[in-house]
């Protein structure tokens, strides 16, 4: 089966870069993505990025340090609906929203494809709705608690059946982070996300100043590694040096 991949920027973040990458200085500037996949059997989207709120209220929509530490840049249009509009797909008709993890930058979006379900680790949604272990984690209900259907899965996760995208769980930066692999006509793409912000983190073991789990981290980035070596190519999650040679939508990476 011939699956199609599209990767958006959907704006940028502008923040320290030490909180990236421990013994940075100075800011960095890094582009927040999204992902559609078109299957035989549906179309998804790994992540959705940022809430169109942001550009005027962001201190209510991920809190006064946050708003205060990371400035953002989402033009009109950058958002995901936007985004998906543009090469003429129905943001109303996306049938799942695969998240990541539940950061304001990775599922901020959700609220703009209403009709999808959810997929997501169970012990990510869990952390989710404890409200400690969200308020811990910069976690905000009301970028995901809003009423889709669910699919919370435990591990791997083969999502339409036939191996073509599987979830592939790298905890360590949140508790239930996950990536995603998909299997294109020329070769097994992984979409990172921030279980491996830069392709510095993979290379020198460079973890951002907080993570839930330093252990579940290098292992995660270890499992990365692995399937490197193996032959697939790795998309890293806000990488801007990276993210200028990633073909946007509407070119199909292949």
């Amino acid at each position: 089966m011939t699956v199609k991949l599209y990767a958006f920027t959907c704006g940028i973040i502008t923040g320290p870069r030490g909180h990236m990458m421990v013994g940075e200085v100075g800011d960095i500037t890094f582009p927040v993505p999204a992902y559609l996949i078109e299957h035989p059997k549906g179309r998804a989207l790994f992540d959705t990025g940022l809430h169109p709120g942001l550009r005027s209220q962001p201190e209510k929509r991920f809190g006064a340090r946050r708003a205060a530490m990371f400035r953002i840049d989402l033009p009109p249009g950058a958002e995901i609906s936007a985004r998906l509009a543009a090469i003429g797909r129905d943001p109303d008709a996306i049938d799942l929203i695969i998240s990541s993890h539940l950061h304001f930058d990775h599922v901020g979006g959700n609220a703009l494809v209403p009709n999808a379900t959810l997929v997501v680790q169970r012990r990510e949604w869990a952390a989710g709705m404890e409200p400690d272990a969200a308020e811990k984690r910069a976690f905000f209900a009301v970028d995901y608690d809003l009423g889709h259907k669910l699919r919370l899965v435990d591990g791997e996760h083969d999502v339409f059946g036939d191996g073509s995208v599987v979830c592939l769980p790298t905890h360590g930066h949140t508790p239930g982070h996950q990536s995603l692999k998909v299997r294109l006509d020329g070769g097994d793409v992984v979409l990172a996300a921030d279980s491996c912000y830069f392709c510095q983190t993979l290379r020198e073991r460079r973890l951002p100043v907080m993570v839930h789990d330093r252990e579940q981290f290098l292992a995660s980035l270890d499992k990365l590694e692995a399937l490197e070596r193996a032959g697939a190519r790795l998309f890293f999650g806000h990488d801007p040096e990276f993210w200028k040679t990633v073909p946007q939508a509407p070119a199909v990476i292949v």
